[in-house]
């Protein structure tokens, strides 16, 4: 399966509890910390709901 590397560029300050919660469910820690996932429906469907938060790269 392919791979996709997300890494957080924005804060989650002033953003909402679902937002907040769907950067820690993909397991972000902090601000520019990146993490390598598995490309699913419901991985690529978190990305969606905070693209303008993280940056996505395809390994």
């Amino acid at each position: 399966m392919a791979r996709i590397k997300i890494t957080q560029v924005k804060s989650t300050i002033d953003k909402s509890k679902r937002q907040k919660a769907t950067i820690e469910a993909l397991g972000i820690k902090k601000l520019n910390h990146s993490v390598i996932k598995e490309v699913t429906p419901q991985i690529m469907g978190m990305v969606a709901k905070v693209n303008h938060l993280v940056t996505v790269e395809e390994i």
